[in-house]
């Protein structure tokens, strides 16, 4: 009898050790990478024995990235798919789940970065550690990527380029291929489409007043309309088009640190009008004598909601689309794995072979089968060299087209229709 009580209290007493080790960790994840009221994913003790490798800057090298990939409850695994399939060495990473996700979903998304060496040895992955309410519709939104641009401007000082991601994008091009097209233009380019749609109902919802009560409470709520309306500024001319964007990091800096005026008088006003991405940063732009000959009205995004039928199957109109991302893709969308195999040569739960990772897929049948926590690259080559495919070569003659136009034709603000205008 005495043995058996001595046998069950050992049982209890392992459970309850075990159960203390997992919560430990958990803590001591999140403690040891907060970012202010942040967590970072590079700060573990467990991994001190690395020394963050830093990407080489210049005219000569590839630019840096910096990616803010923003989701909710539920978004975890597809936002870690994600990454994997946008990662690059030289690049920054900045993960969020909003406050609709639950601290343990956040804490192990944090934990699940933490376990892979990689991101340890390049420091260039980084979560966000507190969950904001955000309305995709609201100011809250807005405030969402400006406090993600502040963060990786504070994280690292090295990036070019700004890209807003959400879950349901995937890419249609390496980042050796993206690095590629992007390493011969200039670094204060904005790509941004704007739209030239001045319907009466475009000008309204600019002039109604919205209330965004996520700004102010911890779980997103709806917005709310006032009956009244103002008038359309006169101070400032408003511009719109799509909130998806990749941004120059001294607009970034412009926007966050704001030196000017301009940029805080802005989001006082955007503050209160509905879906605020869609005008702010390009009002900001073209409002701007220092930026408004920087714009490059093609945001390099493709809107599979929008595809039409031409003879052309949807998904070859997307590759050939010359775009860089599409959008919105489902979980469980078949394309995704199409792009996967035929685009990426990406094996599942691996990343995208480039020339910076020596050992990635030459065996991709064990590559497909390894189990989380071990080494996604194990050899690690020149990160500040790319090798671009076909559809690099491709998008790298796009974009210089675009930007050889931009310097003979006037300004994307001029050609774009203000809203308000008739």
């Amino acid at each position: 009898m005495r043995t058996s009580k001595i046998s069950s209290w050992n049982s209890g007493y392992h459970a309850w050790i075990l159960a203390f080790a997992m919560t430990l960790l958990i803590l001591i994840a999140l403690s040891k990478s907060w970012f202010y009221d942040h967590a970072s994913a590079t700060a573990s003790e467990d991994l001190q024995y690395f020394s963050v490798i830093v990407p080489s800057k210049g005219r000569d090298y590839p630019p840096v990235l910096a990616y803010w990939i923003c989701g909710t409850n539920g978004d975890g695994k597809r936002m870690l798919r994600l990454l994997k399939a946008i990662y690059h060495p030289r690049n920054q990473y900045l993960l969020q789940l909003d406050a609709e996700s639950s601290d343990y979903e956040r804490a192990e998304l944090v934990v699940s970065v933490q376990s892979e060496s990689l991101f340890q040895a390049f420091g260039n992955v980084n979560v966000v550690g507190k969950g904001y309410a955000i309305n995709e519709m609201g100011s809250s939104a807005l405030a969402a990527i400006l406090n993600a641009a502040a963060l990786l401007l504070k994280l690292s000082a090295d990036w070019d380029w700004f890209i807003n991601l959400s879950v349901s994008d995937y890419p249609l091009v390496s980042q050796d291929d993206l690095l590629h097209a992007f390493t011969s233009l200039p670094r204060d380019l904005n790509f941004i489409n704007y739209t030239n749609d001045t319907a009466k109902n475009e000008i309204h919802k600019i002039n109604q007043i919205v209330v965004d009560p996520s700004l102010h409470l911890q779980k997103s709520s709806h917005l709310y309309y006032a009956v009244e309306t103002r008038t359309t500024p006169d101070a400032f001319k408003i511009f719109g088009g799509s909130p998806w964007l990749i941004l120059s990091r001294a607009f970034m800096e412009y926007c966050v640190q704001g030196w000017d005026n301009l940029p805080r008088k802005l989001l006082m006003y955007f503050s209160n009008t509905a879906s605020p991405l869609e005008s702010y940063f390009h009002s900001v732009l073209c409002n701007s004598p220092e930026f408004q000959n920087t714009t490059v009205s093609n945001d390099l995004r493709y809107n599979i909601l929008e595809t039409t039928t031409d003879g052309e199957s949807p998904y070859d109109k997307m590759l050939n689309g010359g775009a860089a991302f599409a959008r919105p893709f489902k979980e469980d969308a078949a394309a995704l794995n199409m792009i996967d195999e035929n685009v990426l040569n990406r094996e599942p739960n691996g990343l995208v072979p480039g020339k910076w990772c020596l050992d990635q897929g030459q065996n991709k049948s064990s590559e497909a089968s390894k189990p989380p926590g071990e080494d996604l690259c194990s050899t690690w080559g020149n990160i500040n060299d790319v090798k671009p495919g076909s559809y690099g070569i491709k998008l790298a003659f796009l974009l210089s087209k675009i930007a050889s136009e931009e310097k003979l034709t006037t300004s994307q603000c001029l050609q774009a229709t203000k809203m308000g205008s008739s």
